[in-house]
């Protein structure tokens, strides 16, 4: 196992290099000047723009920047933002809390209602139960999270009066009645988020659950003499639960990285919308920070993922 850690670490090494070169090259190839913004600014003269393009580095050769950018980043360093005069992990940080309490409420909600949905549309296969199960997944899986985030706000918020439709990133939560402001603010855009996850990750629960009851294994469970409940969550879910954990850790860096739809409907000061901001204002640091430590994530979960198979399945050795 360790053996096997070991490569895997050392092989992620070239690839995050390769994602980073990719990545910065592309941003640094982009349409559009990172200082425009300045440019309209009559207080900066041109002199001055030219001095802090300067100062940023800009006016140096793509792959000197690339190194300077990526020494900088492994000492921790993401540098400065273009357009505010912070660091970007400064902003990052500042982001990150709200993004973990929307995106992480949603995964944790959708994972707590896909698995016991999941598994019973499979067990009861063909039943009103899963028919029912199987509409509400279809209808989560299809309706883009935009335009049910315009329709809970139409619902909720506009008809009803219930709940606000723009995210209070002011709020401070001192005390019961600004704790149940914050959930009130929170539940529109955690079950938008929460619906089209759990829709996701229903089907493919019951599919791989429906995959293993046909498997010869179970019918033997069953002609020992063991009950259904015991058969279930001792055999078919433990292998049933192999592509699931492969599909939650690849949704796992999202959790992280915000989501960049529904925090733009719902006005959320995550760092989905602060990426958004970034790519319209050509905020070059911040961008290339946010997708490199996407892509971190996502070799980091992937290996998080294989160690996990061998737990779920002891047939698996590295």
């Amino acid at each position: 196992m360790l053996k096997y850690l070991l490569k895997r670490t050392l092989l992620a090494i070239p690839t995050l290099i390769a994602i980073s070169m990719v990545i910065y090259l592309v941003l640094s190839l982009a349409p559009g000047d990172p200082l425009g913004e300045l440019a309209n600014s009559p207080s900066i003269t041109a002199q001055v723009r030219e001095n802090i393009r300067r100062a940023l580095g800009l006016d140096q050769p793509i792959y000197i920047r690339y190194v300077k950018w990526a020494t900088a980043f492994l000492t921790g360093n993401m540098g400065y933002s273009f357009v505010s005069p912070v660091p970007v992990s400064e902003l990052i940080w500042q982001r990150l809390p709200t993004t973990l309490w929307i995106v992480g409420s949603a995964y944790i909600c959708a994972i707590l209602v896909a698995f016991p949905l999941g598994v019973l549309s499979a067990l009861k296969r063909y039943s009103w139960i899963d028919q029912l199960v199987t509409t509400f997944a279809f209808a989560g899986f299809s309706i883009p999270p935009f335009f049910t985030g315009l329709l809970f706000i139409l619902l909720f918020s506009v008809m009803l009066g219930w709940l606000p439709f723009i995210y209070d990133s002011t709020l401070v939560v001192n005390s019961l009645g600004s704790l149940w402001q914050q959930i009130k603010q929170s539940i529109m855009p955690v079950a938008v988020l929460t619906l089209f996850q759990t829709a996701v990750l229903m089907r493919y629960i019951r599919a791989a659950v429906i995959e293993q009851l046909n498997l010869d294994y179970v019918r033997t469970a069953y002609a020992k003499g063991l009950s259904s409940w015991q058969v279930i969550i001792r055999h078919v879910l433990r292998n049933a639960l192999i592509p699931v954990v492969t599909l939650i850790a690849l949704d796992m860096p999202a959790v992280f990285t915000g989501a960049l739809v529904t925090e733009q409907v719902f006005r959320v000061p995550g760092i989905g919308s602060l990426l958004i901001d970034s790519i319209n204002r050509k905020d070059t640091p911040v961008v290339m920070s946010i997708t490199f430590i996407y892509a971190i994530l996502i070799v980091l979960f992937n290996l998080v993922a294989d160690l996990l198979y061998s737990v779920l399945d002891p047939r698996i050795r590295y």
